[in-house]
């Protein structure tokens, strides 16, 4: 009679060195996903798409593919810096938030000094790329941005709800980097791109600002007008600088940056964020307000779509 082989036979040993390739493995696989969640890769890519979109409405002759991938590199160099600063800054409200607590820096994961020399190191190969290959200008203007995000906006928020505003103008500023990165001086046109990005924020943060109110208050962050109006000031504000949206976002149009398909697709979009933004003020739920966010992340690159598109066509027919 024959024995069969036990099916929970002992397996062959991992050998130490097999254990500390595989621990060293799981580690940097760890390292690399903190420093992916500590650029925010989503703001990076939304930064890249708006810079894209000023070089592409900018170059209406030749179009210098080599210079705006470039131009896209140095500038999510300097947003990726900021965000990394901003992180090194607020750790201590960070802990405080349930949202935020889990960030590598907040958490301990990423130690400061680790933190502030990979900003350090991000801002200076940025900022050269963007100097030597793009333009001083751009350089210039992306160098500002990340001062305005990191110090300025992060440092006001603990004292004034005009942080929103102050950090409305960085958000506002990849489209402009983009228009400078194809060689164009400041003008109507740049205007006309930080016009409808830093209108657009302010339903975009009011939304979630009012999500997150709990935990904004408790950190001692004042990104609302009002905690204790029931959001009622919030969602006024909202629909005041929605209802600004509709002819800010119809100004491309109007200096001939584009013609009436981009003028007809402004209005059906700045209008139904409009009607979403009175619909979180006549009900302030948490549920309105995300619907409000939702629509505020469609919006804008619907209209950007059009307004390239538009572009293109006069340009072809041009």
């Amino acid at each position: 009679m024959s024995i069969a082989p036990s099916a929970s036979q002992p397996s062959t040993p991992v050998s130490a060195d097999s254990l500390r390739v595989q621990t060293g493995v799981v580690i940097g696989r760890q390292r690399l996903a903190d420093y992916a969640e500590l650029c925010r890769p989503r703001i990076a890519v939304m930064t890249m798409v708006a810079v894209a979109v000023g070089f592409t409405l900018a170059s209406p002759i030749t179009f210098d593919g080599a210079k705006l991938v470039v131009a896209m590199l140095g500038v999510v160099q300097l947003v990726a810096a900021s965000s990394i600063l901003n992180q090194c800054l607020e750790r201590r409200t960070d802990v405080r938030m349930t949202r935020t607590q889990s960030r590598p820096i907040a958490s301990g994961r990423i130690s400061v000094s680790e933190a502030s020399a990979a900003a350090a190191l991000l801002t200076v190969v940025g900022f050269c790329l963007l100097w030597n290959i793009v333009n001083p200008a751009a350089a210039i203007a992306t160098l500002a941005t990340l001062v305005a995000y990191a110090l300025a906006y992060t440092l006001l928020k603990t004292r004034t709800s005009l942080c929103t505003t102050i950090g409305a103008i960085p958000g506002a500023m990849p489209p402009v980097i983009g228009w400078l990165a194809a060689g164009r001086g400041l003008g109507v046109e740049a205007l006309a791109l930080f016009a409808i990005f830093f209108v657009w924020q302010f339903p975009h943060f009011l939304a979630i600002g009012w999500i997150h109110r709990r935990d904004y208050q408790h950190a001692g962050l004042r990104m609302l007008p009002s905690f204790t109006d029931n959001g009622f000031l919030t969602g006024l504000i909202a629909v005041i600088y929605a209802a600004a949206f509709v002819p800010v976002s119809a100004f491309p149009a109007y200096i001939g940056m584009s013609g009436d398909l981009y003028l007809v697709s402004a209005m059906v979009f700045s209008v139904a964020y409009l009607v979403y933004s009175i619909r979180f003020l006549m009900r302030r739920s948490e549920v309105r307000a995300r619907s409000l966010l939702y629509n505020s992340l469609i919006c804008l690159p619907l209209l950007l779509i059009a307004l390239v598109l538009d572009f293109l066509r006069l340009t072809a027919i041009g």
